[in-house]
């Protein structure tokens, strides 16, 4: 539709930053809006083929965790155009995700007085008199005070999580969106309904393991009849040192094969008691023993253009499982977002905001827009932000990136 997600706002500035900016466009998704913003119907838009329908549902839920008839209509339409378009290929960041990490902070190191803490763990978000203020660390209680605002990309339980402090409005929405037992919450019942979680394999292995016609990435879909949703039958597999030789050593290959999103946690609760104990999970022979089986359709996957990969040929092999994410990602139950359907399915269900009840405090991620990662946190970042300045500042920074 031409609209840039970076020039939306949640008040009626976004008359100025979409409306005075791109008017044609903006009429035309105005009049179009119950169309776009509604579920992407299959039947209606002619498509009967199973399995033309089994591959839609593929790339949507790799996209955003649900299926295409739980998918926006622009979102589809965007996706299935970038697919097709005149030479589409696959785009790999020049050094992987760590590349992106590094960009994304010299965005912010370059600016006089701003730097980027890592390993900083917050333990909460500091409120006084009512509002947002800054953010206490974990290791050592320091309080790092915010000029304007406090932003959250944590995962909508863990936002809500940081702030200890009672505030009637906040703790009415929280109450709202988890549930009145925030440690009990799991995406069913009457709380916002969460994606399922992640399995997967690390491996660095000699390059001579890896055939010199095998593509940089390939997808594997055990049997269409199950649902791209269950435990183990979509996995995508990566091998981008052919692509980056920078991300292995001279002689080597580094692989990563997941589960996208179709790895309940409710199977790992069992193992709940060991994610904060290095030790009892290494020397667990029933954890180790269901992370190798619920891996394996992994190994299998990589087999398919690399039948050489097995278990014990790789110098560096490492799962990574639902507990990984939760522990390590502060990730609730590990999930992967919100699985808010297009339309807000039977409950009628919105995304939360940008903004939230309590003054200074702001969230941005998958706890705000539909999408997984790079692209929901870039969107929901700008909109974010925009929601920080005033429509002339907004307008300012747009032409700084060439919009």
């Amino acid at each position: 539709m031409g609209l840039p997600s970076t020039a939306i706002r949640d008040d009626a500035g976004i008359l100025v930053t979409l409306g005075l900016q791109y008017p044609g466009p903006f009429l035309s998704a105005i009049s179009e809006a119950s169309r776009i913003t509604a579920p992407f119907d299959l039947e209606k838009a002619g498509v009967t083929d199973k399995f033309l329908k089994n591959y839609l549902d593929l790339i949507a839920f790799l996209l955003q965790g649900l299926p295409a008839d739980q998918t926006l209509t622009a979102v589809m339409a965007y996706m299935v155009e970038d697919f097709y378009r005149e030479g589409a290929c696959l785009d790999y960041p020049e050094g992987g995700s760590r590349g992106l990490v590094e960009a994304l902070s010299r965005g912010v190191t370059k600016h006089a007085g701003c730097d980027v803490r890592t390993s900083t763990e917050v333990e909460e978000v500091v409120v006084e008199d009512g509002r947002a203020v800054g953010v206490r660390l974990t290791k050592n209680g320091k309080i790092v005070k915010a000029k304007d605002a406090v932003v959250s990309n944590c995962d909508l339980f863990q936002t809500f999580k940081l702030v200890k402090t009672p505030h009637e409005a906040f703790d009415k929405e929280r109450t709202e969106l988890l549930g009145r037992v925030t440690k009990q919450y799991n995406g069913k019942g009457d709380t916002v309904p969460l994606c399922k979680s992640f399995i997967h394999l690390h491996l660095g292995v000699t390059a001579d393991l890896i055939p010199e016609d095998a593509p940089a990435q390939w997808t594997v879909v055990r049997d269409w009849d199950l649902g791209i949703d269950a435990p183990g039958n979509v996995v995508v597999v990566s091998c981008p040192s052919k692509l980056d030789p920078s991300m292995a050593p001279p002689g080597y290959h580094v692989i990563h094969a997941y589960g996208a999103g179709n790895e309940p946690y409710e199977d790992w609760e069992q193992f709940d008691d060991l994610l904060d104990n290095t030790k009892d999970r290494d020397s667990n022979a029933e954890y180790q023993a269901f992370k190798a089986k619920r891996a394996q359709p992994l190994w299998d996957a990589i087999a398919k253009r690399s039948p050489l990969v097995v278990p014990g040929a790789a110098k560096v092999e490492q799962i990574g499982t639902p507990l990984t994410h939760s522990r390590f990602l502060k990730r609730h139950r590990g999930n992967y977002g919100l699985a808010i359907p297009a339309g807000g399915g039977e409950k009628g269900l919105v995304f939360p905001g940008v903004s939230t009840p309590l003054d200074g405090y702001y969230r941005c991620g998958d706890s705000t827009t539909s999408g997984i990662g790079v692209p929901a946190v870039a969107a929901s970042g700008a909109q974010c932000a925009n929601a920080l300045l005033n429509v002339f500042e907004q307008l300012e920074l747009n032409k700084k990136i060439k919009m």
